[in-house]
């Protein structure tokens, strides 16, 4: 063993812990490798999981293990976003399954926000750059000289 083994495990484990920071912008979700943001979590006491759906979005998943884990572990829970959980009386049933329907619907809900905001900014910028288009080439044809801009 040598004398710089036992500090470089907690400069290493910094290193990761920072990188997965990055990576992973929310607690208790993660992206697939195609690009979708999933959120899950795992039920106090047991080691089974409650799948909280795929999402387009990370907020949207965010969303979704916010309100999960506020019903399983009430309002000391780590949330990403504490100031946007509403406290509901209507889910006294507090099994997996009505967890998740929660979950999803507010995941749903906020991915279709988040969706239908970035597709509006998105045509906004198009409409804002329309000067800046450019058309595609037609290959079949030779160029104009005036096109060589």
């Amino acid at each position: 063993m040598e004398l710089g083994d036992c500090c470089s495990t907690k400069g290493e484990k910094r290193k990761l812990h920072r990188q997965q920071q990055k990576e992973k912008p929310f607690r208790g979700i993660r992206m697939r490798k195609w690009g979708k943001w999933v959120a899950e979590i795992r039920e106090p006491n047991k080691r089974s999981r409650i799948w909280l759906g795929s999402y387009t979005t990370p907020v949207a998943a965010a969303r979704a293990y916010d309100t999960a884990v506020f019903y399983l572990r009430g309002p000391s829970a780590r949330l990403n976003f504490p100031d946007l959980v509403l406290q509901e009386d209507d889910l006294r049933d507090i099994s997996a399954a009505s967890i998740r329907k929660k979950a999803t619907e507010v995941g749903a809900k906020v991915d279709a926000l988040e969706t239908s905001l970035h597709h509006a900014s998105a045509s906004s910028s198009e409409s804002s750059n329309a000067s800046r288009v450019f058309r595609k080439p037609d290959l079949n044809k030779y160029p104009d000289s005036s096109d060589e801009d």
